[in-house]
């Protein structure tokens, strides 16, 4: 949504009409999922296999006068030739943006920020390692964060910092 967005900031009368019309398909397509998941969509099969016909029409291959269009139209269309631009009416478990994701990921960034961790490098990737390590601690459903690490870092085997980081050759 966001790249059609873009494109569709800076165009105008019929160079708006194809992103104009995929960013229907698509709102219309999150609408029937969430409308499913209300319990209110009728037909519900029926109805996500129309919007991938029309999705699959609109993406078809050819050639586009706007080049930003041309680039939308190819990026999009790749992704839905893989099947991943309407996964989410065929998977319940997909949801149809990244909204989540991204919410997941905005406390420890603001951490980072806040904590100068990101002032260099090296102090970026550590506290990117180590967020990503407590928050797979974590999704490995423990029973709290710490019990998690002390599961992890608890254990019998240890490595030297030699071993984990051996010198360049």
């Amino acid at each position: 949504k966001r790249n059609i967005d873009e494109v569709l900031e800076t165009k105008t009368g019929g160079a708006r009409s194809f992103g104009l019309k995929l960013k229907k398909i698509l709102r219309d397509a999150r609408q029937l999922w969430r409308d499913q998941r209300a319990g209110k969509a009728k037909n519900f099969q029926a109805r996500a296999e129309k919007f991938d016909k029309k999705l699959t029409y609109h993406l078809r291959p050819r050639s586009l006068q706007d080049p930003d269009n041309q680039r939308l139209l190819d990026g999009i269309g790749l992704q839905h030739d893989r099947g991943r631009v309407l996964r989410f009416l065929h998977n319940p478990a997909v949801e149809p943006t990244n909204n989540r994701g991204e919410r997941a990921v905005r406390p420890p960034v603001i951490a980072r920020k806040l904590s100068h961790g990101s002032k260099n490098v090296r102090g970026a990737e550590a506290f990117s390692a180590f967020t990503s390590v407590i928050q797979t601690a974590v999704k490995g459903r423990a029973s709290s964060t710490f019990d998690a690490l002390h599961h992890l870092f608890g254990s019998k085997t240890t490595v030297s910092s030699t071993e984990a980081h051996p010198p360049p050759s």
